[in-house]
């Protein structure tokens, strides 16, 4: 019968790409939790620049959703293989409020986007004129790590540290060996020779280096969102068609796509 074999092939397909969405499932909680994890690592490097933690709110979140989509790509691919209605109908359920959850990392991402700038701005000076050089000093570490790794100096340029205390106690007319380009060997951080010196600040390439961070959290959450969205429509299918055609109990006894 034309409808059967239509009904079949539409159930089948259906599962087919469910069996496939919950393998993909298990990997992306891999990345979720890979990219939940990595803004908490460089968070750490640029936490003297934060004074909200809330700005982490989106990457607990992501973790949190890497950690139950392992448990959805179990339960989904257990209820698929067996056809259960039940197992299918929590795995929609589940992934109802994982999809939710991930729209919410899409607009809190957003929010603490938009928030970096004013963030950094009020924080930055205060950790510059808490640098002492020591490496036991957190602060010193931190600039000295964000001047090497952006390849900056200073707040805005490197004649801000002219107004640091560091400076003014050190009285050599110079500034922090991270400030000098690695291309110099001979870069002592002296302000007679400012070619040898980044000549960008580091307040606009944090603030620029936070937002790309969020971006990544808020790009996954969409990503594994829309991925998540048709693995609900698939399992929709095969319950409706399960609950509805007749023809859907020769499928599971023996029934095959022509």
């Amino acid at each position: 019968m034309p409808g059967l074999k239509m009904g079949q092939c539409g159930i089948t397909s259906s599962k087919t790409v469910l069996v496939f969405l919950n393998l993909i499932f298990w990997a992306a909680a891999g990345v979720l939790c890979y990219v939940g994890a990595y803004v908490f690592i460089t968070y750490d490097d640029y936490d003297h620049f934060f004074e909200d933690v809330y700005t982490l709110i989106p990457a607990v979140t992501i973790i949190a959703v890497g950690a139950l989509l392992f448990l959805i790509g179990l339960i989904g691919c257990c209820a698929t293989v067996r056809e259960s209605y039940c197992g299918l109908t929590t795995f929609v359920v589940i992934l109802l409020l994982v999809f939710l959850t991930e729209l919410a990392v899409v607009v809190l991402g957003y929010i603490y986007r938009a928030k970096v700038e004013d963030e950094v701005n009020s924080s930055i000076k205060k950790v510059y004129d808490e640098y002492n050089g020591t490496n036991s000093n957190a602060q010193s570490r931190a600039i000295d790590y964000v001047q090497r790794q952006l390849q900056c100096c200073g707040i805005h340029n490197y004649s801000d540290w002219q107004n640091t205390h560091w400076y003014e106690e050190s009285k050599n007319n110079s500034v922090p060996i991270s400030c000098c380009k690695t291309t110099v060997a001979t870069c002592t951080g002296s302000l007679t020779h400012p070619e040898d010196l980044y000549q960008e600040g580091c307040e606009a390439l944090v603030v620029k280096k936070l937002k790309e961070i969020m971006m990544y959290v808020i790009w996954t959450a969409l990503t594994f969102a829309a991925i998540q969205m048709l693995g609900m429509l698939c399992a929709c299918v095969v319950l409706c068609r399960r609950g509805r055609d007749p023809a859907y109990e020769l499928l599971i006894t023996g029934g095959t796509c022509a």
